[in-house]
């Protein structure tokens, strides 16, 4: 993100952003399901060029690795404290050269893959900390770069439409957040993760769930289809369509 996006993640929350896990449990249940997706796309083909965008510590990386054994990847995140962690838990992977981790801004290295060069593009609780021109321009770049019949898939953070629906929503989130943290008395972590929160739930960051849709629409995916969603924690599959 740098230039273009400031990265939430480069203090403690990126220092410790394990704590995810307990925090929003389906985050890490959407990336067993993107793993279980890569799994089941294009079983009789091989191999596959893969891209990451937002890898954070290799969570989403490792589902999609374990899952695909044709699979190699190149996985960018801008904090680069976040890629340390992810290089040493996925350290069978970088040696075999299955994975590649980069430090990059995802607008910049999405504009530097070549057209229809990628297979699938993945990514996991990143696409929703873009500002809303930042996001349509990298929703651009990723249908540009994939190949016919490649897909996109994104587990993340879609905002209800719903404004009360949605209150109540990130009202609970907040509560819990308390909950977990305080009673490990991180206070540190609670201030940025609310900091953060506040940032996604801000005008400029905040992304609904049925614009979203239709801009993936625009943008030329189809179909795009839903396959997970439970408050705010989605799924969505968007397939470039073949020549």
């Amino acid at each position: 993100m740098s230039a273009l996006q400031d990265n939430p993640f480069t203090g403690p929350i990126g220092a410790e952003y394990e704590v995810l896990r307990l925090l929003c449990p389906n985050a890490a249940a959407l990336a067993k399901m993107i793993g279980t997706r890569m799994a089941d796309w294009r079983s009789d083909t091989g191999p596959i060029e893969g891209f990451e965008i937002g890898c954070g510590t290799g969570i989403s990386t490792l589902a999609a690795l374990s899952a695909r054994h044709d699979l190699k990847l190149t996985a960018v995140d801008s904090a680069g404290e976040m890629l340390d962690q992810a290089r040493v838990n996925l350290a069978d992977y970088v040696s075999a050269g299955r994975v590649k981790f980069i430090e990059a801004d995802a607008l910049a290295a999405l504009r530097a893959l070549p057209d229809a060069g990628i297979d699938v593009v993945i990514s996991n609780y990143a696409i929703h900390n873009f500002a809303d021109d930042y996001r349509k321009a990298a929703i651009a770049e990723i249908f540009r770069a994939l190949r016919p019949d490649g897909i996109f898939v994104n587990g993340d953070r879609y905002a209800m439409d719903d404004s009360a629906a949605h209150l109540a929503d990130t009202q609970a989130t907040v509560r819990r957040w308390f909950k977990i943290l305080t009673e490990r008395k991180r206070v540190d972590l609670l201030e940025g993760w609310v900091v953060h929160l506040l940032s996604d739930e801000s005008p400029l960051h905040i992304m609904y769930f049925e614009p979203s849709i239709e801009q993936l629409r625009a943008a030329g995916f189809a179909p795009v289809t839903v396959e997970f969603r439970e408050g705010v924690d989605t799924l969505v599959i968007a397939v470039k369509p073949s020549a």
